[in-house]
């Protein structure tokens, strides 16, 4: 503005002192340009809207599109407005948006990019520059963003369409002596009909056959709940990169969850890992786009705070989402060792739920860790996460103490969980 007041100043002195009309007639067309300029494009800005428009959940290898809504809603046409929208490296993929437009007046332009989940977590997209001004550049640029918003990605998920375990290890139901808790799901025979018995018991083939009403028995079962014991406790894995074990940990809660879940099973999570989400002044790292997990000695000044609230056994697809995106956001950390951890974090469980323990290894402390729920009334399976050749040694250190260990540290042997049990009995 300054340099353009002073052009227009020796303008007047020099049409003044030659007395040339031309110049006269250059200085109005350009105070005219910048007055028509300062009154549009303020108000050309104010009218101008724009949104984000994408899935806010992602899976691993998904590729998101993200399509950036641009309306003009003023009477007047804009003349030129750059968009540049600011995306992480790691979520990067095609071409990046930077684009330069005009807008008729009430027009709605659409302008999309897409990001590949390579990378579970929580993430920011955003913000999206706008920059506007006139076509002769004389009155400022106008800057507004569109601010950022937030993309989930969860945790890759290994099928496990045929998972296999015996009976005995409830994923559904165990045996019960208390009648109230028949499963219709499991016949036992037939008996003559009492007072009180419903008419969907009722045996009509066998009743028309002895001519006297006979109605199903069932064996009584009771309906158990599995709850996924996930241990992030850093120390805890001393096997290679501890992160890469800690994030295959991670994949495999995940893979259980969702099979449980299409199981149309109650499935729950406990984790000693923390949420960057859970502190207050949490931030984005600007060259991933992740989010910041807080600093070491904040954790160790007040590890609960970090440490998220149990999401207790339910079922059904949103419950998944939930867990899930828990899963997406928690990272591993130095919190409380498991052993100390295990016992107080199952102790809102009802009793007999089957506890998915997945943690480094099975040493000898861990083992009586989980002895300890055993006698607590629960039924825990040990899934050692880090590569162990002597296992046979912890399975049958497992077994004695009263449950079932097994060594999942590469996808491949998420593949033995697939051989057939029959009735109850474990390879």
């Amino acid at each position: 503005m300054g340099n353009f007041s002073a052009l227009i100043i020796i303008l007047l002195l020099i049409a003044f002192y030659l007395r040339v009309d031309f110049i006269f007639y250059v200085i109005y067309v350009s105070v005219g340009i910048y007055a028509w300029g300062r009154w549009l494009m303020p108000r050309a800005q104010k009218n101008l809207k724009s949104r984000r428009r994408y899935d806010r959940q992602a899976f691993w290898g998904e590729v998101v599109p993200v399509i950036i809504e641009l309306t003009n809603g003023g009477r007047l046409p804009v003349p030129w407005i750059q968009l540049q929208e600011s995306v992480a490296i790691q979520l990067k993929h095609g071409k990046p948006l930077h684009q330069v437009v005009s807008l008729r007046r009430s027009e709605t332009a659409e302008f999309e990019y897409t990001i590949i989940a390579r990378r579970r977590g929580y993430y920011q997209l955003g913000p999206l520059r706008l920059t506007t001004g006139d076509l002769f550049g004389i009155y400022p640029e106008q800057v507004a963003f569109l601010p950022a918003d937030h993309l989930t990605i969860y945790p890759r998920i290994t099928p496990l369409t045929q998972l296999g375990l015996p009976s005995r290890l409830p994923f559904g139901t165990i045996a019960s002596h208390q009648r109230l808790f028949e499963d219709p799901a499991r016949p036992m025979g037939i008996r003559d009909f009492r007072s009180g018995d419903t008419i969907r018991q009722i045996n009509w083939k066998a009743s028309a056959h002895t001519r006297n009403l006979m109605v199903k028995t069932f064996q009584p079962a009771i309906s158990l709940e599995t709850a996924v014991l996930l241990n992030l406790h850093t120390p805890d894995y001393t096997f290679g990169n501890r992160q890469d074990i800690a994030e295959w940990a991670i994949e495999v809660a995940a893979s259980l969850a969702a099979h449980l879940v299409n199981q149309r099973q109650s499935v729950g999570l406990i984790t000693n890992g923390i949420d960057p989400l859970a502190s207050q002044q949490h931030g984005f790292d600007e060259a991933t786009g992740r989010l910041l997990r807080p600093s070491h000695a904040e954790i160790q000044a007040n590890p609960a705070a970090f440490i998220p609230a149990a999401i207790p056994p339910r079922n059904g697809r949103p419950h998944l989402i939930k867990i899930l995106e828990r899963l997406a956001r928690i990272e591993a950390e130095e919190t409380v060792p498991f052993v100390d951890w295990a016992g107080s974090a199952c102790s809102h469980l009802n009793w007999g739920v089957t506890i998915l323990a997945i943690t480094a290894n099975g040493s000898e402390a861990v083992c009586q860790s989980l002895h300890r729920l055993v006698r607590a009334g629960f039924n825990p399976i040990l899934i050692a996460i880090e590569p162990n050749y002597d296992f046979g040694l912890v399975r049958e250190r497992a077994r004695r103490l009263g449950f079932t260990a097994y060594n999942v540290h590469t996808p491949r042997d998420l593949d033995r969980w697939r051989r057939p049990y029959q009735m109850g009995v474990a390879p």
